[in-house]
């Protein structure tokens, strides 16, 4: 721990000890039947289950809030001209412009980039022959602004030609598998541009949200398109000082005025997972009402914030030293969360995107 920082900030007071093996590397056979650790924020006590008991915790009237987000195959795999290998990691999806005459398009992108040997501005990158890459100019820590030129329509040409961008640590030699299309995105992924997925919302299926609105919960969705911030290590030791990257949500009108109308009649609001969280803190003024947002979302939640919206949260287990950790440590209690994640270490729980779930049942 280092002097002078309270515990409760030192970033030292959020590692906790994770054999490699617990970190999951394949998705469960089954979305819904992740195991499900309960806890108890007020009293610590916890609970093992699976994840299709979570319909127990719902009572007629809640909400379950979910982020829409789909992630897009965000990594490109390429050659300089010169024969070197290029990594491309697109990190805000790209809104292309196609002059309609010849389907010949560009589009600025920003993107972290790889290669053995570095890149230099006006060095041209082929991923394939009707998508290349030139690099404008080089940031700091392997960023770097490139013009994308295509034949065609970027989408399509992006969903063959990319790879999703599967976290650090899932690591496979091959990279992506043919399962990750469909496991690595929610059955509720409808609005594109997240380079990582809402992991949370993962485990539900078709079936299980039908079992949930056959109790008399609601469903309402935002969109907050996860980003490269959500991998960024925490490079600071007082906590306090780091800074989130932005990321664009959109809560809509409808979306605002169901959560408010929920709140009023005393139904319950349940967050899946720590984005959806975000979002609706980042939209909530300071009543604690929900408004419709659109924008760039840069809210940094760690323990002391003062929740205005949230208190029931369904999320996955996070990396030690993460910002999520300190976000579920803020809702629940940082010594609560440890000792809960010292549980389903040693009951062999399967952690990070793939993982299993845990829920937070705050009233």
């Amino acid at each position: 721990m280092a002097e002078n920082i309270p515990l409760i900030y030192d970033i030292d007071s959020y590692r906790f000890n994770l054999p490699p093996e617990r970190i999951a590397q394949q998705p469960a056979v089954n979305r819904d039947r992740s195991r499900l650790l309960a806890l108890n924020p007020a009293t610590g006590a916890v609970s093992d289950l699976h994840f299709t008991d979570i319909v127990d915790f719902f009572s007629p009237h809640d909400l379950l809030v979910v982020n829409n987000t789909r992630v897009f195959p965000a990594r490109l795999l390429g050659r300089k001209e010169s024969g070197g290998k290029v990594e491309l990691l697109i990190l805000h999806y790209p809104q292309e412009t196609l002059p309609a005459a010849d389907k010949h398009g560009q589009v600025a992108v920003t993107g972290l980039l790889k290669s053995s040997k570095g890149c230099r501005p006006g060095q041209r990158i082929i991923f394939a022959d009707e998508l290349t890459a030139e690099v404008v100019e080089l940031y700091a820590a392997g960023k770097a602004r490139l013009q994308l030129h295509f034949q065609g329509e970027l989408a399509p040409l992006l969903d063959k030609y990319g790879q999703l961008p599967l976290p650090p640590y899932i690591r496979r030699e091959q990279g992506e598998e043919p399962q990750d299309r469909e496991r690595y995105q929610t059955v509720f992924a409808a609005a594109t541009g997240a380079i990582a997925a809402p992991t949370a919302g993962l485990h539900f299926t078709d079936e299980l949200l039908s079992a949930i609105a056959r109790k008399g919960v609601e469903r309402e969705s935002v969109t907050l398109h996860v980003g490269y911030g959500t991998f960024a290590p925490v490079r600071v030791q007082d906590i306090r000082q780091h800074r989130i990257h932005s990321e664009f949500l959109t809560v809509s009108a409808g979306t605002a005025a169901k959560i408010n109308e929920v709140r009023d009649r005393g139904g319950r609001l349940w967050a899946v997972g720590t984005t959806t969280v975000r979002a609706l803190e980042f939209a909530a003024d300071d009543a604690g009402r929900v408004q419709a947002r659109e924008g760039w979302c840069d809210l940094y939640i760690y323990p002391g914030y003062q929740f205005k919206v949230v208190r029931n949260l369904i999320t996955n287990f996070h990396l030690p030293g993460s910002s999520l950790l300190f976000m579920v440590s803020a809702l629940a209690g940082r010594e609560r969360v440890l000792a809960a994640y010292a549980h389903a270490v040693a009951r062999g729980y399967r952690f990070f995107s793939y993982g299993d779930a845990m829920i937070l049942v705050g009233g």
